[in-house]
């Protein structure tokens, strides 16, 4: 069971990002509040469920949740501030989204700005820790994943249905015979080849 709060009597925020390694597409982030003694034994890191598990639980935390968002920076946002600025920056962008401000925020990882001036804590692997913090790993991973199979229509040769731009031996191959599309991040390095796991 994952913890419901980092601070007492706090209105905490979790936030967390998907697509920070991936070939293609923006990175997404969310934020997400949950009610102070909130319990949901099925919550957990997001890389640690199945998709269907994902998706069930996306629907119990927008139910659920006191606030919620989701936002992206696109492939030429990230191309012109660099990966890890843009996923703050959209961590930032979802936390302004929420339709209540948080009093603290809880972000997972080791590194974060605070454009809102809220005080926050980064917290190494706090999506297997903190059940706010889960929870916006499933929204933005599920909702990063619904956007990628939106374009796997468009390109359907970069298999982003099944890998959702993240970099395989597939991606690459189909790099090197097709070139690149305007999703891809020109700042990333695409002709290497070498498979990578994937969430």
């Amino acid at each position: 069971m994952l913890k419901n709060h980092y601070k007492k009597n706090t209105l905490e925020a979790g936030c967390d990002e998907a697509g920070r390694g991936c070939l293609a597409g923006p990175v997404f982030a969310a934020a997400v509040i949950l009610p102070a003694n909130y319990s949901n034994p099925l919550l957990n890191d997001s890389k640690k469920l199945t998709e269907h598990q994902r998706y069930t639980l996306r629907q119990h935390i927008e139910n659920d949740a006191l606030a919620w968002a989701v936002a992206s920076v696109d492939n030429n946002g990230i191309d012109k501030i660099n990966i890890l600025k843009a996923s703050i920056h959209a961590m930032n962008l979802a936390i302004a989204q929420l339709k209540i401000t948080p009093e603290f925020i809880l972000v997972d990882g080791n590194r974060f700005v605070s454009e809102s001036g809220i005080p926050f804590t980064c917290i190494i692997k706090g999506d297997a820790q903190y059940q706010s913090i889960a929870a916006a790993s499933i929204l933005a991973k599920t909702y990063r994943d619904d956007f990628m199979c939106e374009q796997h229509k468009l390109y359907p040769q970069y298999g982003w249905d099944s890998n959702k731009g993240y970099p395989t031996a597939k991606h690459y191959d189909a790099i090197l015979q097709y070139g690149i599309t305007p999703l891809h991040r020109r700042s990333f390095n695409l002709y290497r080849q070498q498979e990578l796991s994937f969430n």
